[in-house]
């Protein structure tokens, strides 16, 4: 399964994983899954830690292997999306990564209720 991480998913991760429920471990721990780490978690970062909003340490492309994640890179086709997206928040972070999710078809790994307005693939119950 291909799953793309909230910023918040990712910096509990990064942060030894002790915050998160027990089957988002399972599902990041699970070495079948690719998990991916959009640009937008890193700009999301390093703008929020610049403004003094958040104390997390930088994700670059050296600790997204380290982590055995993969990259995902914003495009054009993603941006596009961004046009027909419903406005339920206006989270601009949150909206790229949910227009990311639909666009690539992969679940959308978050803890912020507030995305679940949106239409994107979960992981499955079973």
């Amino acid at each position: 399964m291909r799953i793309l991480l909230d910023t918040q998913i990712l910096l509990m991760w990064i942060e030894g994983g002790t915050a998160l429920n027990a089957r988002s471990k399972a599902v990041l721990e699970d070495p079948r899954n690719v998990i991916l780490v959009s640009s937008i978690s890193a700009a999301e970062v390093a703008i929020k830690r610049a403004i003094g909003k958040l104390n997390a340490p930088t994700i670059d492309a050296e600790l997204i292997g380290e982590e055995g994640f993969v990259e995902l890179p914003f495009t054009t086709a993603h941006a596009a999306r961004l046009l027909t997206l419903p406005l339920h928040h206006r989270d601009p972070f949150d909206r790229m990564l949910v227009a990311q999710a639909q666009v690539e078809d992969v679940v959308f790994l978050s803890v912020d209720a507030r995305v679940d307005r949106y239409e994107y693939r979960r992981l499955p119950t079973a």
